[in-house]
């Protein structure tokens, strides 16, 4: 098991930050082009998923999966949005997506002055915990690429 990357979006779609571990294909196309297609497929499946759902559903979209890779979803009450590409062997995350909102993003970009809301995160100590974070989780494989 294993990830492959994660995309952090505001509320307007901006890509706030971006890691990649195990991804073995890249999209051949601009990193900018890459994230604005990434959160236009976000919105439209969260609305489709909002008007096709059978039941009220309190948490929404969560995750979808291909025959390749599983998208993990996560979005906080601010538009804050999270999401992790891994391999089809890792469940549901939805706690390791929160962790990494609300202990990291929160804590080290929310709560620093010294770095901007809506624009791109410099922080190298965010950087740093949050690439040591997934690298420590258990279907973080060392051996996946």
């Amino acid at each position: 098991m294993t990830v492959h990357n994660l995309y952090l979006f505001d509320r307007n779609g901006v890509c706030l930050h971006y890691s990649e571990w195990h991804r073995k294909k890249q999209a051949g196309i601009p990193k900018e082009e890459e994230y604005k297609l990434m959160y236009g497929m976000l919105f439209s499946i969260r609305s489709f998923v909002s008007k096709m759902s059978p039941l009220d559903m309190k948490d929404g979209f969560l995750s979808f999966q291909t025959s390749r890779y599983k998208l993990h979803y996560y979005e906080t009450p601010t538009g804050i949005k999270v999401v992790m590409n891994t391999d089809l062997g890792v469940g549901p995350i939805r706690d390791v997506l929160h962790h990494i909102y609300s202990a990291l993003y929160v804590e080290l970009v929310v709560k620093n002055p010294l770095c901007p809301l809506g624009q791109t995160v410099q922080s190298e100590l965010f950087r740093s915990r949050l690439d040591s974070y997934v690298r420590s989780l258990p279907f973080f494989s060392a051996r996946a690429g």
